[in-house]
């Protein structure tokens, strides 16, 4: 603070020289003037002073501002260092950040759940600014941290990323061969839980010369549960070596791993090994459980959270008690890393206390691990995870619970159960059309292509065709790929063609290599054409460059079956495609019973399987009531066959999430449930899907 000193004396002597003057320049003027004018000394000091003290001042904050931008450019540590927002995590790149701001840290206070979905909106606004401040505000790590076991030469290439270090003093510290240098090192630190200290173990994705250190972790951790955030590529970079068997057996040092079972879903793949000691062949073999969450883009965050809520009750449900910690990783073991552990913890929290505190805990967090929760789109992801956690709770139902369930909904005393069910319904009604994501769909062009124009599919997952040259608009078709439970994009939902429209439709089917279509509407209800015919009733018919010739058909209870020869007049290629058409479900209401459509499912997957796993085509009028319906009710009916669970109101909410309006009225909804009810009480073994 020298040059403050400085300056203050200068300002004290000109003001010395300048009261000096003034008693000179007074004398004058009690001697000399009489009309009350300055005297002419004053009027040309007084400037004179001011200019120099203007200077003086100038020319010292220059020097303070010169010295403070060069004390900003120190070196910066692992914990120092930031992703900037809107770069993803577990860039192999050393960021430098500007120095926080000197002034006092902002302060975010814990939410109470009641105010949860106003405060997202408040930080929501302005493209998400105050999610970013917030995030921003966060420490970025323990500044009493050091890195001296990762920083050492024998484990500088065990770093995946050299910026991404575990602190000494919440490292997992291995047992350490003798002889061996940093024989005890691995990336990877302990992070506790909401409650529970030491709950989870953050971990980098191992590299091929880690791999071994990583079983060694498993192994003398006593974790039984492995949670793998990340891709094995992503952008064609490596992420993560790949550091199980794809089957049998291998061994790791010594961890012998064999594989015991795959599960493969549309957001998670589940794999069980069975892991014993080389070393120590008397101690019993252990089942050690992996959840590898396969739905995570490669940039940004998932579109929705209910399948990442989905993926972690899963976790939760199946880490068995007095184990060690869940390891988790994604590449880095901080972005993604964090985020779900955040999400798991704040869950625990807003069910303990009815308040979340996500600024707390990811500060808390930072302190074992740095960077832990990357980017701020990852910060106001765990809130949307929260925000659903609470606006819709657990709707799942066990099989073993549905008949009590649906007794007390027929009831004729249940009243208040049926006004619980459309409750549940007005809540999927309520979830936002997203209109600026249908811009294909709203070009003039493209909207003489809907057959009714609230129907429209979103831009990002729009089936798309090959454009024709020099023909605008020409790759658009109303069509939406939609998830199934085990694959996806594994149905087209669609409406039924307009005249001007086949052509489209039978190019989408070539295009997409698909062999089954799902016709859930008549050519005319009500005296109303609602579909146009597609095919024809006798010999061929030609639309573009393909020629449908219909080879077979057949009727059983309400399905027809007509088998269509494909034949592309340039691609010289003929393919086989098989419709299902249901007769028993009319435009207005449900089908009279569930049985019907329980056949059509299980005829309609039989057909996959011997045709290969493309995209179903499923079509009704619209592409939304009947379609969501069939769509619903084979994701129901897959995971109630593979997990004995079901969550109708989950597998609608994500449909809508993909096309609007898909299951359209509460009648169809109550159908979803009918139809499980009636699929277990008929098929208590399953064995149509089988």
């Amino acid at each position: 603070m020298e040059w403050y000193c400085v300056l203050v004396q200068s300002v004290m002597v000109l003001h010395e020289y300048a009261a000096a003057d003034e008693t000179t320049s007074g004398y004058s003027t009690a001697s000399n003037n009489t009309d009350g004018t300055p005297p002419q000394g004053s009027h040309v000091l007084a400037p004179v002073l001011v200019m120099l003290v203007l200077v003086i001042v100038s020319i010292f904050l220059a020097i303070y501002f010169f010295r403070f931008r060069n004390q900003g450019k120190v070196v910066v540590n692992s914990s120092d260092k930031k992703v900037p927002n809107g770069i993803l995590e577990e860039q192999e790149q050393t960021v430098m950040l500007l120095n926080r701001s000197p002034t006092v840290p902002m302060k975010y206070l814990s939410i109470p759940v009641e105010h949860l979905e106003e405060e997202i909106r408040t930080r929501s606004a302005d493209d998400g600014k105050l999610f970013r401040d917030e995030f921003n505000a966060l420490p970025s790590g323990f500044l009493q941290g050091t890195f001296e076991a990762a920083n050492q030469e024998e484990n500088k290439e065990k770093n995946r990323y050299p910026n991404i270090l575990p602190y000494d003093q919440t490292r997992v510290v291995l047992t350490p061969v003798d002889g061996v240098p940093g024989s005890d090192y691995i990336n990877a630190s302990y992070i506790d839980g909401y409650k529970e200290k030491n709950k989870f173990i953050a971990a980098q994705g191992p590299k091929p010369e880690t791999a071994n250190d990583f079983w060694k972790m498993i192994w003398e951790q006593k974790s039984a549960t492995i949670v793998m955030l990340t891709n094995l590529k992503e952008r064609n970079e490596e992420k993560c070596f790949q550091y199980w068997p794809d089957q049998g057996c291998w061994t790791y040092g010594n961890i012998r791993v064999s594989v015991d079972d795959v599960t493969v879903l549309v957001d998670y793949t589940v794999r069980k090994f069975c892991i014993q000691s080389v070393a120590d062949s008397c101690k019993a073999p252990r089942l050690v459980t992996q959840f590898h969450f396969t739905s995570w883009p490669d940039f940004g965050v998932p579109f929705t959270p209910i399948g990442m809520l989905k993926f972690l009750k899963k976790v939760r449900t199946m880490n068995p008690s007095f184990v060690g910690p869940i390891v988790v990783h994604c590449s880095a073991g901080v972005g993604r890393t964090g985020t779900f552990i955040v999400i798991d913890a704040m869950i625990d929290m807003m069910d303990a206390e009815r308040r979340v505190d996500t600024f707390g805990f990811v500060s808390r967090i930072r302190n074992q691990r740095s960077q832990m929760v990357q980017t701020d789109m990852q910060y106001s992801f765990i809130y949307q995870a929260l925000l659903e956690h609470y606006l819709y709770g657990d709707t799942e139902l066990d099989v073993c619970s549905l008949e009590k369930h649906l007794q007390k909904l027929h009831c004729s005393t249940s009243y208040m159960d049926r006004i619980g069910l459309e409750e549940e319904f007005r809540k999927l009604t309520n979830v936002r059309i997203m209109k600026e994501n249908m811009r294909s769909g709203n070009l003039p062009a493209n909207m003489k292509k809907a057959r009714v124009i609230q129907i429209i599919p979103y831009d990002f997952n729009r089936v798309i065709l090959p454009m024709k040259r020099g023909q605008e608009h020409t790759d658009y078709v109303n069509a939406s790929f939609i998830d199934g439970y085990r694959q996806k994009d594994y149905f087209i939902a669609t409406q039924g063609p307009l005249p001007h429209t086949l052509e489209d439709f039978w190019r989408m089917i070539w295009e997409w290599k698909s062999h089954t279509v799902v016709m859930l509407t008549e050519l005319l209800e009500r005296e109303q054409e609602k579909c146009c015919q597609y095919w024809s009733t006798g010999g061929s018919v030609t639309y573009g460059d393909v020629t449908i010739e219909i080879k077979n058909e057949s009727t059983c209870d309400a399905i027809s079956i007509r088998d269509f020869a494909l034949v592309h007049s340039l691609e010289k290629q003929t393919r086989l495609i098989r419709q299902f058409h249901f007769h028993g479900w009319p435009e207005i209401g449900i089908p009279a019973e569930g049985k019907g459509m329980i056949d059509l499912i299980a005829a309609v997957q039989k057909q996959q399987q011997q045709s290969g796993n493309h995209p179903i085509v499923v079509h009704c009028s619209a592409g939304a009531g009947r379609t969501g319906t069939f769509i619903a009710l084979s994701n129901i009916l897959e995971r109630v066959k593979a997990e004995g669970l079901l969550d109708v109101f989950q597998t609608v909410k994500s449909l809508r999430m993909q096309r609007p309006h898909m299951v359209q009225t509460l009648e169809q909804y109550e159908f979803c449930y009918r139809v499980v009810q009636d699929f277990v009480d008929t098929y208590s073994d399953y064995a149509n899907f089988k």
